[in-house]
């Protein structure tokens, strides 16, 4: 006994043209600047900014999703670069912590970070920046068990968690 024919009720989806597996040129928007650049589909937004744009501010601590040092903004929410396929942010605004200095002036948090001594090697703190600045921005710090709930995907392995708390609240009075 064959199923009788079911009309689909989802709607038609249009036909991307297939890309890969070999290199294909994209163009990346970082730091408000089009920078084209020749990846495999399969590479990362970490390696394309690292490796082929050098742009080395975000970390690759473990590559994995779990440490937050690669955090960057893809149209001004964080990501994960490690876990994010650079071609799509094909057509998107990504942010770096290059990108948040206005020419020799840094940015609040960036001072902030300095002025509480809120790092202690250094690794983490690119990444914790980055969010440190978007967890103000989505009004996650009234508190610090709201910040340290908001920073708990940054790891710092020196633990300057106080530090970092107290550069976030700083910027977050100072506004």
């Amino acid at each position: 006994m064959s199923a009788p024919d079911i009309p689909s009720r989802a709607p038609a989806r249009a036909v991307l043209p297939e890309r890969g597996p070999e290199p294909v040129r994209i163009t990346l928007t970082v730091n408000g600047v089009d920078r084209a650049v020749e990846v495999e589909p399969r590479v990362s937004l970490l390696d394309a900014l690292r490796e082929r744009l050098d742009l080395t501010g975000a970390k690759k601590g473990c590559d994995q999703g779990t440490c937050g040092a690669c955090t960057v903004w893809v149209d001004g929410r964080r990501v994960l670069a490690c876990l994010t396929l650079a071609i799509t942010c094909e057509g998107r605004e990504v942010t770096t912590i290059e990108g948040l200095a206005e020419g020799d002036e840094l940015h609040a948090m960036q001072s902030a970070f300095i002025e509480q001594d809120a790092f202690q090697c250094g690794y983490c703190t690119p990444g914790q920046i980055m969010s440190a600045v978007a967890l103000l921005k989505e009004g996650h710090a009234s508190d610090d068990r709201e910040i340290a709930e908001w920073m708990s995907g940054n790891i710092c392995r020196c633990a300057a968690y106080p530090h970092i708390r107290a550069a976030i609240r700083t910027v977050r009075d100072r506004a």
